[in-house]
């Protein structure tokens, strides 16, 4: 057994807690009341500083109103710029793909056509109404998808363009 463990080691005393001598209580509003270092000195607040602190806090105010009001619009106009937007795609690719059927179909009848023709002046006749019929098609396709994109566009940007007009109207009126 080692010597730690006998029991005629004698125990080591506790080390004795030292008296403080407190001059003042401590406080609930301020544990450190004792000590002047903590001590808030007490100052007469003028009544002109008091009058701008509570005009600065109200103007604060104003302006958190504004930028929330403001961060609420654009957040409105963003959702339905890009629901117009979403909108405006699926009806693009929608015409985009009416366009592809047409002259997938256009292409299959003109390959159909052409395994019955008889004779090569047959297949260069339906040969040239084919290409002439196609590049109108495709004349009137693109000329179609064109507009749509422009209305897309316009619908797109109107309220966006609104809205930095509007914006601009109250800065100067501000």
């Amino acid at each position: 057994m080692s010597e730690m463990m006998t029991p005629e080691t004698p125990a080591k005393a506790a080390p004795k807690a030292r008296a403080t001598k407190t001059t003042k209580p401590a406080t609930a509003a301020s544990p450190f009341a004792e000590f002047e270092a903590f001590a808030m000195p007490k100052i007469e607040v003028p009544a002109m500083v008091r009058e701008m602190t509570e005009k600065g806090i109200e103007q604060a105010r104003d302006a958190y109103t504004k930028v929330k009001s403001a961060a609420e619009e654009a957040t409105d106009l963003l959702e339905d710029t890009f629901e117009t937007s979403r909108q405006g795609v699926v009806e693009f690719n929608m015409k985009a793909l009416d366009a592809a059927k047409t002259n997938t179909d256009a292409t299959f009848s003109f390959i159909k056509d052409l395994m019955s023709v008889k004779t090569v002046a047959e297949a260069i006749e339906l040969q040239s109404t084919f290409a002439r019929q196609q590049f109108d098609t495709l004349s009137a396709q693109a000329k179609d998808m064109q507009e749509f994109a422009t209305k897309l566009t316009t619908d797109v940007t109107a309220p966006v363009k609104e809205a930095v007009e509007k914006s601009f109207k109250d800065l100067k009126a501000a």
